[in-house]
């Protein structure tokens, strides 16, 4: 008999929900749910809002490297921590807009489409939003889909400088609307008056998948979390039943057991732990039957463009209150779209000078006088944009997708701005260093020859495997997944709770 009912990989947006959905309902069963996470929970620390310690030197970045498409080591920037990366996420909850779940033409290619509706995913959406505390209004973007309730709280309200904004891009024929925000800004802001983007959350201020999901799960007796366990890979049975989770832990190997095993490591790590659990019976990894595992890799396009005015300073202090939408559903030469625009937090002299060759005091002058915006275009799914391993590395293979649909956003942006009364507007593209929202690796659909799992993130292959990340998102549509990686996870809660796959 197994000492746990559930094993879930990963304590992320996608386990963390999961968990926090699944607890009340088996601690009156006392089913047992375990969550596995591979890093510690973050302490408290002088580094915590240094931008010379984050941007600079990379004090929270892990050391491990990868490999890209020509076998180079590069230094991907994912984290390892109870949370999982949305302890450093910006914590925008949008939801995926209707015409993402359709089949949808861009510049770049045409999307599959999903095997479920945005009808059958907005329940979700909504008690999700309600779950992560979302601060949000309905009515100013035109390509809001439908809420079947609004929003828990209240926008956070925009700065002076970022209300003069909003009305200069009204002005020029845009329509902003609030950006839906999982914040509570107050307490942030009393952990030290910094920005947002890329700070580790140990203030409680950010409601990412540690302070809400799995502070929610673990009130529940019969939840528990170990830390400092890696998962190097899943054994299955004859009958094609996964049997086993073999860990790491403290240099020791051990292999758990559960009825029911959640995948939820992340869109690369996902994918690489069934890629190194391939076995005779499996030669090409688990769930991987449609050798689908690994492929469709995509990542945001995505680039910052800051817009100056010599003469107005932007005294800022958390900035990150607005989007705009105008653009995400055309745009393009024969009306494709282009993707979404939305605030950055407030870029420092500090930061610039970090990510630029720019000198000390020209990197203050313009931050200074800076708007600093994240121009974000859907990148393609591509079956040669793939995860892989090379001697047991991980081999990341990003072939980008679309990248003249994001030029062409970025430059209408830099217009709009010009003519908004910004003379002066820099943009940059990130890079394979900065991850962007990576997702695909294990897509869901309805035939098993061509996708890893069905639409509640079940393997076609092992009917006790799930998946619970952003690896099982058919397309990337253009806005943040961590929403819609939530409300997978409760859809998959509610499949779990009613079917068989309880014992």
């Amino acid at each position: 008999m197994s000492e746990h009912d559930i094993i879930i990989i990963g304590s992320g947006m996608g386990g963390a929900t999961l968990a926090a959905a699944l607890a009340p309902s088996l601690a009156s069963s006392r089913r047992r749910i375990l969550i596995l996470e591979k890093g510690e929970r973050l302490q408290p620390s002088p580094a915590d809002r240094d931008a010379a310690s984050i941007f600079a030197r990379g004090h929270f970045r892990p050391k491990e490297e990868w490999l890209d498409g020509e076998g180079r080591a590069f230094n991907p920037g994912n984290y390892y921590n109870v949370g999982g990366n949305s302890k450093f996420y910006g914590a925008v909850l949008i939801r995926y807009r209707k015409e993402d779940f359709s089949p949808m033409r861009h510049m770049g290619g045409t999307t599959p489409g999903w095997p479920l509706s945005y009808d059958e995913i907005e329940p979700f959406y909504q008690q999700a939003e309600t779950l992560y505390r979302v601060r949000g209004e309905l009515g100013d973007d035109l390509t809001e889909p439908r809420h079947s309730g609004s929003y828990p709280y209240s926008p956070v309200r925009d700065e002076a400088p970022i209300a003069d904004l909003r009305q200069r891009l009204k002005r020029v024929g845009l329509h902003p609307a609030s950006l839906p925000l999982g914040v509570d800004i107050d307490r942030w802001l009393k952990g030290g008056q910094t920005t947002w983007d890329a700070y580790p959350n140990t203030c409680g201020g950010k409601m990412d998948a540690e302070t809400v999901g799995l502070e929610e799960a673990l009130k529940h007796p019969n939840v528990t979390l170990r830390t400092g366990c890696e998962v190097t890979r899943l054994i299955a049975g004859a009958d094609g039943r996964i049997t086993g989770v073999e860990v790491t832990e403290a240099g020791q190997r051990q292999v758990l057991e559960a009825p029911v095993i959640v995948l939820a490591a992340g869109a690369v790590r996902s994918a690489s732990i069934l890629l190194a659990s391939a076995n005779e019976r499996h030669p090409n990894g688990l769930a991987n039957s449609s050798d689908q595992v690994g492929r469709n890799f995509m990542n945001h396009n995505c680039s910052a463009v800051l817009a100056l005015h010599p003469f107005r300073k932007n005294n800022s202090v958390y900035q990150k209150t607005l989007m705009v939408n105008d653009f995400y559903l055309t745009g393009g030469p024969n009306g494709e779209p282009l993707g979404n625009i939305q605030l950055l937090g407030k870029i420092t002299g500090r930061i610039l000078k970090a990510n630029s060759p720019l000198p000390g005091p020209l990197a203050d002058w313009i931050a200074a006088r800076a708007v600093d915006l994240y121009a974000m275009s859907e990148d393609l799914p591509n079956p040669q944009s793939r995860v892989t391993l090379r001697s047991g590395q991980i081999m990341l293979d990003w072939k980008r997708s679309n990248w003249e649909a994001h030029l062409r956003l970025v430059e209408k942006l830099k217009a709009l701005l010009r003519k908004a009364g910004y003379p002066v507007v820099l943009s940059r593209p990130f890079d394979r260093r900065t991850p962007s929202h990576q997702c695909g690796t294990a897509r869901m659909g309805r035939d098993p020859a061509s996708s890893v799992v069905n639409s509640f993130g079940r393997s076609h292959d092992h009917r006790n495997l799930f998946i619970a990340d952003a690896s099982v998102l058919p397309t990337s549509a253009a806005v943040n997944p961590a929403l819609t990686i939530a409300a997978l996870s409760l859809r998959m809660a509610k499949h779990i709770l009613e079917t068989e796959a309880m014992p």
